[in-house]
């Protein structure tokens, strides 16, 4: 069985990333990019569907975690009876192939280990020709090959490779596998200590150049470290979580594939690189973007592949068990075919945001907006399935008509500010329409709240950003009335907030789910930007210590089982995170440069 989400520590290589367990174990890994098939699918079934594991024979006490200042490479300390051993995980940067190599180093004593690698293509259902090749050993199947070299001695058993050492304090033993296609040679042998030290080099260079300045630097760090692993590197691309399938309950069905990228996570996404400084990021960010959504509007996705692909069929893998028993395990994402009218408010207001940061955009940039503008214009009334992709009937949920105005109301500023051309006018009067639309449609005088959509009185956490995105001002009655209702109904005992009340079967789903970390970071921002900046501390720092020992959040928080939950690491916690820290540190400048409007 996987071990629970919060034992487990991201490397990556900006191109794909590997969990590796504190027992020593990579349960998952697709190569050669984020959404490939997966060569280690134990985190989604056993062992027996592919992994990796070094560890010491026997008992291992304690085991500490940290990653090498900055960077993402990764240094488990495991102590034994016989002593203690070090084992160094990374991936270097990509030329032309994968590698991930791992480094045991002896700290004390003297300690039997044992290595077991499990190869299995396509998500643990494909098993490879093993054959040992002069120094090393190689596993082919179809379009993909693995080569794998060590010093230490091999055997095959049982379709598995495993090898026994004993390590002394002070000696090290280096293992690299590395993945190629199959019709290509092998990419040759690789220094595994010098592989370690200019990985550490080249991340600690990058974390170089963040900039941001205030409290909490270390989690703030770590979560834009985690961001920049979770982009591809060829496209600037930035994927929701390197997993599939991993569930919002425990034993559930709601198990998503999120190795895609969301045009809806745009503006916080970029307004998080602008605030750090990382305009370089930024940039890539938003020109593939411009890339991706570029065409008719009216046939833009929610969802992307990283290289901006749109076909992603959502299809089931029947042969593996689920995490700890949650099935169906999907991968593809059928939300790419959804009708989600938020999003053309995350583009435009992203290429806005990018313009104010100073970062140039082509004309082609300002006519994809236009048209987008244009697009909404039209058909801003039409029902949608909304920001959490519901499985039910469409509706005309709020949060999608106040990011419609966003569009607009971005559309019209990026006329008035930088002179652009543009039908200002009309979108004017769409988007004041509009607003006079939610306001009146979209809010509860009964319940003295905005609510999920119109003719519903039920909430949503998708409200909390009504202030963020400028839709009203911070101090607006509707607003204070909005947060409140959604801290009495949508929170626990700590304060962590739900997206909304699964159980009116609103999104056509069996089952629950546990607080939504995102969200909770919403709250943080509406406590700051009402100045309750002590309330947003709290809930902040209460946030930051559901963080794994290595800064790592998942999508939820399972707050009876104490269990991160969720496609792990997940971007948009880690977005948050940044954004909410920024907005406690400069409580005066509004709600997050992010969503400045000015």
């Amino acid at each position: 069985m996987a071990l629970p989400l919060e034992q487990y520590a991201l490397v990556g290589d900006t191109e794909t990333a590997a969990l590796v367990g504190a027992d020593g174990s990579v349960d998952w890994l697709c190569l050669p990019r984020f959404d490939s098939g997966a060569c280690f699918s134990a985190l989604l079934g056993t062992p027996a569907n592919g992994h990796w594991q070094i560890a010491p024979v026997g008992e291992v006490g304690q085991v500490e975690r940290r990653y090498c200042g900055t960077s993402l490479v990764l240094e488990t300390d495991m102590h034994t009876a016989q002593g203690s051993v070090r084992i160094t995980d990374c991936m270097p940067p990509r030329d032309d192939h994968a590698d991930v190599v791992r480094l045991v180093e002896g700290l004390s004593g003297r300690v039997d280990m044992h290595t077991e690698l499990v190869i299995r293509f396509d998500y643990g259902w494909v098993v490879p020709w093993v054959r040992g090749l002069d120094d090393k050993l190689v596993a082919i199947a179809g379009p993909d090959a693995l080569s794998f070299r060590t010093p230490i001695e091999l055997r095959g058993e049982n379709l598995t490779t495993v090898g026994d050492f004993t390590i002394e304090a002070g000696q090290r033993v280096p293992f690299v596998m590395s993945w190629h296609p199959s019709h290509l040679p092998d990419p040759g042998p690789l220094d595994a200590e010098k592989a370690v030290l200019d990985t550490t080099e080249w991340w600690q260079d990058w974390s170089s150049r963040i900039r941001y300045e205030g409290p909490w630097h270390e989690a703030v760090v770590r979560s834009l470290v985690t961001l920049k692993a979770l982009t591809y590197g060829p496209t600037g691309a930035i994927v929701a979580a390197p997993t599939t399938s991993l569930p919002e309950q425990l034993g559930g069905s709601r198990n998503w594939d999120y190795r895609y990228c969301w045009l809806r996570d745009a503006t916080f996404t970029l307004q998080a690189l602008i605030m750090a400084g990382l305009l370089e990021e930024a940039a890539q960010w938003r020109d593939w973007l411009l890339r991706t959504a570029a065409g008719n509007p009216a046939q833009l996705q929610v969802l992307y592949g990283a290289g901006g692909e749109r076909r992603l069929p959502e299809l089931t893998l029947d042969w593996l068990d689920g995490y700890e028993g949650s099935r169906p395990v999907r991968i593809g994402n059928q939300a790419a075919t959804q009708f989600q009218l938020d999003i053309y408010g995350e583009v435009i207001d992203s290429f806005y945001q990018a313009r104010l940061a100073g970062i140039s955009a082509a004309d082609a940039a300002w006519e994809l907006e236009v048209a987008l503008a244009d697009f909404v214009a039209r058909h801003w009334r039409e029902p949608d399935e909304g920001i959490w992709e519901i499985r039910g009937p469409r509706r005309q949920f709020t949060h999608s008509r106040v990011l419609a105005w966003v569009a607009l109301d971005r559309a019209v500023k990026s006329v008035e500010r930088f002179g652009l051309r543009g039908p200002a006018a009309r979108w004017r009067r769409a988007r004041d329409l509009l607003h006079a639309e939610i306001c009146d449609r979209g809010y509860s005088d009964r319940r003295g709240s905005f609510v999920q959509a119109y003719g519903s009185e039920e909430l949503d956490a998708s409200l909390l950003l009504i202030p963020l995105v400028g839709f009203l001002s911070p101090d607006d009655p509707r607003v204070k009335g909005t947060m409140e209702a959604v801290r009495r109904e949508l929170t626990d005992d700590h304060g962590f907030v739900s997206r909304y009340r699964t159980a009116t079967g609103v999104d056509g789903l069996p089952g629950g789910e546990n607080v939504f970390l995102a969200c909770s970071f919403w709250l943080v921002d509406n406590l700051a930007v009402t100045g309750r900046i002590d309330e947003a501390a709290e809930l902040f720092e209460r946030l930051l210590g559901l963080r794994n020992d290595v800064g790592l959040l998942s999508e939820e928080y399972d707050v009876g089982n104490r269990r991160l939950v969720g496609n792990f690491p997940q971007a948009f916690s880690h977005v948050g995170l940044v954004n909410s820290a920024y907005n406690l540190a400069h409580p005066h400048h509004g709600p997050a440069k992010r969503r400045r409007t000015s």
